[in-house]
């Protein structure tokens, strides 16, 4: 699938995660009905976005990912339900997929209705699989080594979600 650039020519996410932003271009094109993809941090900034989601869209799509991961961790924390994994919205003519990516990392894709949703959810944890630390991003103020394998954290987790 054939998908047509938003983003202005000479622009891109930011300086640093630009290599990120092919990598969900390739993920678009592997996932017929995939149409927008963005990494984003735990306080809803994008740190990537795939070439079809303008820049306003893709900070909408950060507040909203960000947004319904609290919710769905509120879920979790009140009935022992453990760290999020995936959330999964189902719309009329859309899917959102959200998904854990690293530390205080998550990717978010829209798709249209005709998406296998089984397809999609499995090249998102395949992508996050090869991508691996690079989608990590540490809280601001405080260390990388504090993170990792912190207690509540979403880190390390989240491929245990596809073995089951």
């Amino acid at each position: 699938m054939t998908q047509q650039p938003f983003r202005p020519a000479g622009t891109s996410s930011t300086a640093t995660d630009r290599d990120l932003d092919w990598l969900l271009d390739g993920l678009l094109e592997k996932v017929a009905g995939a149409l927008h993809a963005i990494v984003l941090s735990d306080d809803g900034l994008v740190i990537s976005q795939s070439r079809t989601i303008d820049r306003a869209d893709a900070e909408h799509l950060a507040a909203v990912a960000t947004g319904q991961q609290s919710l769905a961790r509120s879920v979790g924390g009140r009935f022992r339900g453990g760290p999020v994994h995936q959330v999964i919205v189902e719309m009329a003519d859309l899917w959102l997929f959200i998904t854990a990516a690293g530390n205080g990392t998550h990717l978010a894709v829209i798709a249209d209705a005709q998406v296998d949703a089984e397809m999609m959810a499995v090249a998102m944890h395949t992508l996050i699989q090869q991508v691996g630390q690079k989608l990590g991003t540490p809280v601001r103020g405080i260390s990388t080594s504090t993170l990792t394998g912190a207690p509540g954290s979403d880190d390390g987790g989240h491929a245990a979600a596809f073995d089951r």
